[in-house]
């Protein structure tokens, strides 16, 4: 029989271990700037680049809009932009490509907002 004391430290490391696991490992020291090609951005969708901490949609033809790609419920990097919205794999998260709110899952707070400059062909946001 495990005492009280062992049924504790056991828990409190599996929930570090979960915490560990959904961790986006990213700290912003090592973002780097990204440039995205406007034409690489599909109208009503978009692309993550985590390598920048970014999302970046054109939810209608030449509307153009960033976002932090960290999902706002564990922290974890947001994988893809889908058909219905910006997904988080790690539990399920989505959110609005035009507002970065969310639409399903258990995030309940939206996707922060980031500056992006507009080269003429390109985006660039610098972290």
């Amino acid at each position: 029989m495990s005492t009280r004391r062992e049924l504790l430290a056991s828990g409190a490391a599996i929930a570090a271990a979960m915490l560990v696991g959904c961790s986006n490992g990213s700290n912003p020291e090592d973002l780097v700037a990204v440039t995205v090609a406007k034409s690489d951005i599909p109208v009503g969708g978009g692309v993550v680049r985590a390598e920048s901490g970014v999302v970046i949609t054109q939810p209608e033809a030449g509307t153009f809009l960033g976002f932090t790609s960290v999902c706002t419920h564990q922290q974890c990097d947001v994988r893809e932009v889908r058909e219905d919205g910006i997904y988080c794999a790690c539990h399920g998260s989505l959110f609005s490509i035009t507002d970065g709110s969310p639409t399903a899952g258990p995030a309940s707070a939206p996707l922060g907002f980031v500056v992006l400059v507009d080269n003429g062909d390109s985006l660039t946001h610098t972290p």
